[in-house]
């Protein structure tokens, strides 16, 4: 498993975390957010144009997964160098992301494991599960874990109840996920009886032989191992850890003051050395550099640790850094060779079940032809017998035809003599239904010309219909400009209506005016008719004065001409009077 496979599986968890609504999408903000922990937690330049860049987008959505994997792999997981950072940090950022979310102890504290051993247990789960998502753990590494923890507790393993639980958790063919793999060491049912401190000390022992890849350390009371120095040439206790390609030691097994440490290769080796200067179970190892001489506490310790710097040479000559990696990829291998070979298994007892019935539906087969052959045999027999019977009763049937045919060629003799009667008759008849057809004809003709006919009136019909649908239609559009002209008839009739009202209201005013104007012509009138009595009485008196000089000019006058010149004179002051009364009127 390489290192970025190893972070993608935390990485995995993080963002799983990030997605409450579990829609597969994480909001941008929050992605941001992680991406600067990733950067601070494996060391590497922060870049926060690239993350901007890359993040920069109209599209204020959550970001799925496949979407952050280009700048996941481009910006931090190429840059990722293998060392450059501690990777239990970087295990612990994901590992609080996730749990807070789906890491559920027990609330009241009877919890098998503590959260430190949880986190722990979920680096062993990331390092032994499939390296397909979602994340799970196959039963036999399930197993395998288990095996470890309870050895490293010098317990057993009841593997029985162990495959009952699995196949009652298991819903498919897959395995269990970390939560499932907590809560079942949280249930106590695989740990009865073992305190949480043993639990504790069982689970970091096999942390750092898997996961931090100590081979062999020293364990207390008895695993300090005296080492021979260079210098001073004397022997000090000190607290050895074996990884695969460096032994180290420290002055206790704290490990806070390194004393040094002893870099292995392939070129290394380790000796058994024979007792001397007072010290038992010795052995040394020997580099290309220096020889290191070591005192163990009893043999078995010593075969214990030259058998493990043996095992990290022997990883250093391979080529490979991680036992735990190897053995892992070796299990892995072993199943799927178990799983080729039970399929393999499964394909050749399918194929001999496919054979033993092709040759039971063979023999079926066989059995029924053997059948289907007596039944032929059978059918032939009683074909046979039927053929013989039908001849014999075809020779009767013959027989009796022959007597019946010549009894029927006497009947015909006399027959045909009533049919050329009967064709006479018919002759007579033909020639009537000739006749019969030529008066048809005529009368199919006059029946054509009638359809004929009847095609032209209705030719006619039609287009006196076309025409009554057109004149229809110009009748539907005079209708329709007489719907619109009353429209405009009554919007205009609204006018006119408003227009008379406002009419009306003159014409009151104008009656209240001819009021007033009649009232003021009798006035008028009464004022001419007073007038005209005065006027009446002063042509009275005019013309009674008129009298009185005509009288009194008379005697006087020269004759006629002096009448006629008096006369002319007051006829001229009636007509002058005249046209004053009309001109008053």
């Amino acid at each position: 498993m390489d290192l970025r496979a190893e972070l993608l599986k935390s990485i995995w968890y993080a963002f799983t975390a990030l997605d409450v609504e579990k829609s597969g999408k994480v909001s941008k903000s929050q992605l941001k957010v992680l991406s600067h922990n990733l950067y601070t937690v494996l060391c590497i330049p922060h870049d926060p144009v690239a993350l901007e860049e890359h993040f920069r987008d109209d599209d204020d959505g959550p970001v799925s997964s496949q979407g952050y994997m280009p700048y996941l792999n481009k910006y931090i997981l190429d840059k990722v160098e293998e060392g450059a950072f501690v990777k239990e940090n970087f295990d612990e950022l994901c590992w609080t992301l996730t749990a807070k979310k789906n890491y559920k102890p027990d609330r009241n504290g009877n919890s098998v494991v503590s959260h430190q051993d949880a986190f722990k247990l979920w680096c062993l789960f990331n390092f032994l599960s499939e390296d397909k998502y979602p994340l799970v753990m196959v039963p036999d590494e399930v197993e395998y874990l288990l095996k470890k923890i309870c050895t490293a507790m010098n317990v057993e393993l009841n593997s029985c109840e162990l495959d009952d639980y699995l196949s009652q958790e298991l819903q498919g063919p897959g395995g269990l996920t970390v939560w499932q793999f907590l809560d079942m060491m949280n249930s106590g049912r695989f740990l009865r009886g073992i305190e949480q401190e043993a639990i504790s000390m069982a689970v970091e022992e096999v942390y750092q032989e898997v996961i931090e890849d100590v081979l062999k350390q020293a364990r207390s009371p008895h695993g300090y191992l005296w080492k021979k120095g260079q210098l001073r040439r004397n022997w000090s206790e000190r607290w050895f850890m074996l990884k695969p390609s460096v032994l180290s030691y420290y002055m206790s097994e704290e490990r806070k003051e390194k004393k040094g440490s002893i870099t292995l290769d392939k070129h290394c080796c380790v000796e058994v050395l024979p007792d001397r200067d007072g010290k038992r179970c010795m052995f040394c190892v020997k580099t290309s550099s220096r020889t290191y001489e070591m005192s163990a506490s009893d043999t078995r310790q010593r075969q214990e640790w030259t058998l493990a710097i043996q095992t990290a040479i022997r990883l250093q000559a391979e080529g490979k850094k991680s036992l735990h990696k190897d053995l892992k990829q070796k299990r892995r291998e072993q199943r799927e060779q178990r799983e080729q070979r039970k399929a393999a298994k499964e394909e050749e007892t399918q194929r001999l079940k496919q054979l033993q019935e092709e040759k039971e539906r063979k023999l079926q087969e066989l059995e029924l032809l053997k059948e289907a052959q007596r039944q032929a045999e059978i059918l032939l027999q009683e074909e046979e017998q039927r053929r013989r019977q039908q001849h014999e009763e075809m020779q009767r049937t013959l027989e009796i035809q022959l007597r019946e045919a010549e009894q029927a060629r006497a009947s015909m003799q006399a027959e045909m003599v009533l049919k050329e009667a009967e064709a006479e008759r018919q002759r007579k008849r033909i020639l009537e239904l000739e006749d019969m057809q030529e008066r048809l004809q005529e009368a199919l003709q006059q029946e054509v010309k009638a359809r004929q006919d009847e095609e032209s009136v209705r030719y006619a019909q039609a287009r006196l219909l076309a025409e009554e649908e057109e004149k229809l239609k110009q009748l539907m559009k005079l209708k329709e400009e007489q719907e619109e002209y009353i429209i405009k008839t009554q919007r205009e009739k609204q006018v006119l209506k408003q227009e008379m009202e406002n009419k009306n209201k003159c014409l009151e005013e104008a009656q209240k005016q001819l009021e007033e104007v009649r009232v003021n012509r009798q006035r008028v009138d009464q004022d001419v008719m007073a007038a005209q009595r005065k006027l009446r009485q002063a042509s009275t008196n005019v013309k009674h004065w008129n009298v009185q000089m005509n009288r009194l000019m008379h005697p006087i006058g020269p004759g006629d001409k002096r009448t006629n010149v008096s006369g002319g004179g007051f006829a001229g002051y009636q007509t002058l009077l005249s046209r004053r009364d009309s001109s008053l009127k």
